[in-house]
Protein backbone atom coordinates (compact mmCIF):
# COMPACT_ATOMS: atom_id res chain seq x y z
CA UNK A 1 0.00 0.00 0.00
CA UNK A 2 1.24 3.65 -0.87
CA UNK A 3 1.68 5.46 2.06
CA UNK A 4 -0.64 9.01 2.77
CA UNK A 5 1.23 12.07 1.47
CA UNK A 6 -0.11 15.64 1.93
CA UNK A 7 -1.74 16.89 -0.85
CA UNK A 8 0.80 19.52 -0.42
CA UNK A 9 4.08 18.95 1.26
CA UNK A 10 5.01 22.40 1.55
CA UNK A 11 2.00 23.56 2.42
CA UNK A 12 1.93 24.85 6.43
CA UNK A 13 -0.48 22.94 9.00
CA UNK A 14 -3.88 23.84 9.13
CA UNK A 15 -4.12 25.97 12.81
CA UNK A 16 -7.08 24.39 14.92
CA UNK A 17 -7.79 25.78 18.15
CA UNK A 18 -6.92 22.75 20.26
CA UNK A 19 -8.99 20.47 22.87
CA UNK A 20 -9.44 22.52 25.67
CA UNK A 21 -8.89 20.98 28.97
CA UNK A 22 -11.62 19.13 30.99
CA UNK A 23 -12.98 21.56 33.83
CA UNK A 24 -10.70 21.57 37.07
CA UNK A 25 -12.49 18.74 39.06
CA UNK A 26 -14.92 20.45 42.53
CA UNK A 27 -12.82 20.32 45.77
CA UNK A 28 -12.61 16.99 46.94
CA UNK A 29 -13.91 15.19 43.14
CA UNK A 30 -11.07 12.25 42.84
CA UNK A 31 -8.87 13.10 40.02
CA UNK A 32 -8.64 10.59 36.75
CA UNK A 33 -5.46 11.61 35.16
CA UNK A 34 -4.87 10.83 31.40
CA UNK A 35 -1.67 8.98 30.36
CA UNK A 36 -1.00 8.76 26.65
CA UNK A 37 1.79 6.52 25.63
CA UNK A 38 3.27 8.01 22.32
CA UNK A 39 6.90 7.36 22.44
CA UNK A 40 6.76 4.59 19.14
CA UNK A 41 8.82 4.94 16.43
CA UNK A 42 6.69 2.99 13.83
CA UNK A 43 9.41 0.20 12.94
CA UNK A 44 7.06 -1.31 11.07
CA UNK A 45 5.97 1.93 9.41
CA UNK A 46 9.43 2.89 7.84
CA UNK A 47 10.52 4.37 11.02
CA UNK A 48 7.88 6.93 10.70
CA UNK A 49 7.03 7.94 14.26
CA UNK A 50 2.98 7.28 15.52
CA UNK A 51 2.62 10.64 17.17
CA UNK A 52 3.11 12.27 14.06
CA UNK A 53 0.74 10.13 11.84
CA UNK A 54 -1.66 12.61 9.56
CA UNK A 55 -4.97 12.09 11.32
CA UNK A 56 -7.98 14.59 9.68
CA UNK A 57 -5.33 17.04 9.14
CA UNK A 58 -3.11 17.20 12.02
CA UNK A 59 -0.86 14.50 13.62
CA UNK A 60 -2.32 11.40 15.46
CA UNK A 61 -1.39 12.80 18.83
CA UNK A 62 -3.36 15.54 19.09
CA UNK A 63 -6.50 13.42 18.66
CA UNK A 64 -5.73 10.76 21.20
CA UNK A 65 -5.04 13.76 23.55
CA UNK A 66 -8.48 14.71 22.59
CA UNK A 67 -10.29 11.75 23.60
CA UNK A 68 -8.72 11.53 26.87
CA UNK A 69 -9.83 15.46 27.89
CA UNK A 70 -13.41 14.90 26.18
CA UNK A 71 -13.64 11.44 28.21
CA UNK A 72 -13.01 13.64 31.61
CA UNK A 73 -9.51 13.48 31.92
CA UNK A 74 -8.69 17.04 33.32
CA UNK A 75 -5.41 16.05 34.04
CA UNK A 76 -3.43 14.45 30.71
CA UNK A 77 0.68 12.91 30.86
CA UNK A 78 2.27 12.77 27.29
CA UNK A 79 5.10 10.42 27.03
CA UNK A 80 6.82 10.79 23.76
CA UNK A 81 10.20 8.69 22.30
CA UNK A 82 11.11 8.80 19.00
CA UNK A 83 11.36 11.98 17.12
CA UNK A 84 9.90 13.76 20.21
CA UNK A 85 11.38 17.03 19.49
CA UNK A 86 9.56 17.07 15.80
CA UNK A 87 6.61 16.11 17.67
CA UNK A 88 7.00 18.90 20.43
CA UNK A 89 7.47 21.45 16.79
CA UNK A 90 4.43 20.16 15.31
CA UNK A 91 1.90 19.42 17.58
CA UNK A 92 0.08 21.71 19.72
CA UNK A 93 -0.16 19.87 23.24
CA UNK A 94 -0.65 22.72 25.25
CA UNK A 95 -2.03 22.37 28.91
CA UNK A 96 -0.59 18.43 29.15
CA UNK A 97 2.67 17.39 30.77
CA UNK A 98 5.01 16.70 28.55
CA UNK A 99 8.02 13.70 28.98
CA UNK A 100 10.65 12.46 27.55
CA UNK A 101 11.72 8.70 27.08
CA UNK A 102 14.98 8.23 26.17
CA UNK A 103 14.58 4.77 26.17
CA UNK A 104 11.55 4.57 23.95
CA UNK A 105 13.55 1.72 21.33
CA UNK A 106 13.60 -0.76 24.74
CA UNK A 107 9.33 -0.99 24.55
CA UNK A 108 6.26 0.60 25.89
CA UNK A 109 7.25 -0.65 29.75
CA UNK A 110 9.84 2.03 29.72
CA UNK A 111 7.25 4.73 28.76
CA UNK A 112 5.18 3.57 31.20
CA UNK A 113 7.44 3.65 34.04
CA UNK A 114 8.47 7.05 32.70
CA UNK A 115 4.18 8.65 32.55
CA UNK A 116 3.73 6.69 36.21
CA UNK A 117 6.92 8.56 37.17
CA UNK A 118 5.42 11.84 35.98
CA UNK A 119 2.26 11.26 37.14
CA UNK A 120 3.50 10.96 40.84
CA UNK A 121 5.32 13.90 40.98
CA UNK A 122 2.46 16.01 39.62
CA UNK A 123 1.31 18.17 42.71
CA UNK A 124 -2.42 17.22 41.62
CA UNK A 125 -2.36 14.05 43.04
CA UNK A 126 -4.29 12.03 40.38
CA UNK A 127 -6.12 9.15 42.27
CA UNK A 128 -6.28 7.08 39.39
CA UNK A 129 -4.36 6.77 35.98
CA UNK A 130 -6.09 6.38 32.65
CA UNK A 131 -3.46 4.85 30.14
CA UNK A 132 -4.56 4.91 26.27
CA UNK A 133 -2.23 4.48 23.00
CA UNK A 134 -1.54 7.00 20.82
CA UNK A 135 -2.00 3.87 17.53
CA UNK A 136 -5.53 3.49 18.87
CA UNK A 137 -7.54 5.97 16.96
CA UNK A 138 -10.94 3.95 16.99
CA UNK A 139 -10.82 4.54 20.53
CA UNK A 140 -12.66 7.41 21.45
CA UNK A 141 -14.60 9.63 24.20
CA UNK A 142 -16.90 7.57 24.72
CA UNK A 143 -15.21 4.38 26.15
CA UNK A 144 -12.69 6.70 28.26
CA UNK A 145 -15.36 8.07 29.97
CA UNK A 146 -17.19 4.84 30.65
CA UNK A 147 -13.52 3.37 32.09
CA UNK A 148 -12.80 6.41 33.87
CA UNK A 149 -16.33 6.11 35.60
CA UNK A 150 -15.02 2.53 37.21
CA UNK A 151 -12.63 4.36 39.06
CA UNK A 152 -15.52 5.15 41.94
CA UNK A 153 -12.96 7.39 43.33
CA UNK A 154 -10.80 4.33 44.81
CA UNK A 155 -7.22 4.97 45.25
CA UNK A 156 -7.01 0.54 44.27
CA UNK A 157 -9.03 0.59 40.90
CA UNK A 158 -8.30 -1.48 38.61
CA UNK A 159 -10.32 -1.37 35.70
CA UNK A 160 -10.31 -2.03 31.88
CA UNK A 161 -12.09 -1.65 28.56
CA UNK A 162 -13.28 -4.41 27.17
CA UNK A 163 -14.39 -5.65 23.85
CA UNK A 164 -16.49 -9.02 23.24
CA UNK A 165 -14.89 -9.51 26.30
CA UNK A 166 -11.53 -9.42 25.65
CA UNK A 167 -9.45 -7.34 27.82
CA UNK A 168 -8.09 -4.26 25.61
CA UNK A 169 -7.44 -0.33 26.33
CA UNK A 170 -8.13 2.46 27.74
CA UNK A 171 -6.98 0.70 31.28
CA UNK A 172 -7.20 2.25 34.84
CA UNK A 173 -4.80 1.81 37.83
CA UNK A 174 -5.54 3.51 41.15
CA UNK A 175 -2.89 5.24 42.86
CA UNK A 176 -2.01 2.91 45.00
CA UNK A 177 -1.14 0.62 41.87
CA UNK A 178 0.95 2.69 40.11
CA UNK A 179 4.55 1.60 42.36
CA UNK A 180 3.50 -2.40 41.23
CA UNK A 181 2.28 -1.74 37.52
CA UNK A 182 5.66 0.78 37.22
CA UNK A 183 7.88 -2.62 39.14
CA UNK A 184 6.81 -5.34 36.63
CA UNK A 185 6.60 -2.80 33.24
CA UNK A 186 9.78 -4.31 31.11
CA UNK A 187 9.71 -4.64 27.29
CA UNK A 188 6.83 -4.63 24.95
CA UNK A 189 4.85 -6.61 27.41
CA UNK A 190 4.42 -2.66 29.40
CA UNK A 191 1.67 -3.74 32.18
CA UNK A 192 0.46 -7.28 30.98
CA UNK A 193 2.40 -9.31 33.71
CA UNK A 194 1.26 -6.83 36.31
CA UNK A 195 -2.72 -7.23 34.98
CA UNK A 196 -2.36 -11.01 34.67
CA UNK A 197 -1.36 -11.66 38.46
CA UNK A 198 -4.15 -9.18 39.18
CA UNK A 199 -6.67 -10.68 36.30
CA UNK A 200 -9.66 -11.25 39.44
CA UNK A 201 -9.56 -7.45 40.57
CA UNK A 202 -10.21 -6.00 37.46
CA UNK A 203 -13.58 -4.43 36.85
CA UNK A 204 -13.81 -5.03 32.73
CA UNK A 205 -16.48 -2.51 31.21
CA UNK A 206 -17.67 -3.44 27.89
CA UNK A 207 -16.70 -0.72 24.66
CA UNK A 208 -17.20 -2.79 21.77
CA UNK A 209 -20.61 -1.01 21.17
CA UNK A 210 -18.83 2.49 20.88
CA UNK A 211 -14.78 1.88 19.93
CA UNK A 212 -13.21 -0.08 17.95
CA UNK A 213 -9.83 -1.18 19.30
CA UNK A 214 -7.57 -1.57 16.58
CA UNK A 215 -4.04 -0.50 16.33
CA UNK A 216 -1.97 1.33 13.55
CA UNK A 217 0.78 -0.58 13.28
CA UNK A 218 1.73 -1.53 9.44
CA UNK A 219 1.38 0.79 6.50
CA UNK A 220 -1.82 -2.01 5.42
CA UNK A 221 -3.25 -0.09 8.42
CA UNK A 222 -3.04 3.67 7.16
CA UNK A 223 -6.38 3.33 5.30
CA UNK A 224 -8.25 3.49 9.11
CA UNK A 225 -6.86 6.71 8.97
CA UNK A 226 -8.29 8.25 5.86
CA UNK A 227 -11.46 10.55 6.04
Amino acid sequence: MTPMTPANPAAPPTPVTPAAPAAPPAPGTPVVAGLLLAAGGGRRLGGRPKALLPYRGRPLVEHAVRVLREGGCAVVHVVLGASAERVRERAELSGCVVVENPDWAGGMGSSLRVGLASLAADPRRADAVLVSLVDQPGIGAAAVARVRAAAAGRRDALAAASYDGKRGHPVLFGADRWAGVAAGAEGDRGARDYLAAHRDAIALVECGDVAEPFDIDTEADLYRLEG
